[in-house]
Order: C-alpha cells, then structure tokens, then sequence
C-alpha cells in the first residue's frame, strides 16, 4: 500500500522532458547556481560513464578533463537544480560502465560516434544503379 503512494508522489516530481541519456554519450549539463540573490546557469559537460536508474533518484556520472586533472560529478537528473541536459554526441561503447576511461589519456579516452536510427532514416537511400541496355549490332 505504501509503495503505490511512493510511486504516485514520485511520478509527479519527476522531469517528463529529459532527452535519451545512454552511457558513453557526451552531454552538456546546465546546473543553477545560487550566489546570493541572484541565480546564473554553470555549463559541466563530458562524458557519461554511469548511470542508475532508480526512479526519482536517478543519476549520471559525467566526467570530463580539467588542466589534465580528471574531474567526474554525479548529478541526481531530476533534481530542480538541473536546468537542461543536452546531448552533443552520442558514443558507441559495449559496456555498462565506463570506469576504464580513468586510466586512460588523451586520445585513448576517445569513443567512437554511435549511428542513430534516426540520423540513418533522414538520410535519402541511394538510388539503385541501373546498366545500360545491351545493345545489339
């Protein structure tokens, strides 16, 4: 009986205009920031490397590289702190988790761009290749 009242309050909190984040996308993150009166939007953008979904409190972690010093942060996605979430790339990778990428660096951090469905289906099929009739003497 409590759960179905957790799921209600829960399904109302939560963000409905959240892009499809997948692991190995690289993502812009808008985070509000409270600095006394007056509220600006920070930009974090990197790679996500994580995710749990768990609800309402689902999360990425994105990592990025700053002065050589690899940064990551976990953001709770549909906290009223997170602006928007907008997808630069998207990444190909076979894993869940992208915890090798801490030990990598520089070009070995790089992952190869994963072809949408979408992107393909805007793409006008090539015409078929039709020969020339055989013509005959």
């Amino acid at each position: 009986m409590q759960n179905k009242i957790l799921q209600i309050l829960e399904d109302g909190q939560k963000k409905s205009d959240l892009p499809d984040i997948q692991v190995g996308d690289n993502v812009d993150i808008h985070q509000r920031i409270l600095e006394g009166q007056k509220e600006r939007l920070q930009v974090f953008n990197g790679v996500v490397i994580a995710m749990k979904n768990r609800g309402l409190s689902a999360t990425i972690t994105v990592r990025r590289i700053v002065q050589g010093e690899g940064v990551e942060r976990v953001f709770a996605v549909h906290s009223p702190k997170i602006a928007k979430i907008e997808i630069k790339r998207t990444g190909k990778v076979r894993r869940a988790k992208l915890y090798y990428l801490r030990k990598r660096v520089g070009k070995a951090t790089r992952l190869k761009e994963r072809v949408n469905a979408q992107t393909s289906k805007s793409k006008k099929p090539a015409a078929p290749k039709t020969e020339a009739p055989a013509t005959t003497a």
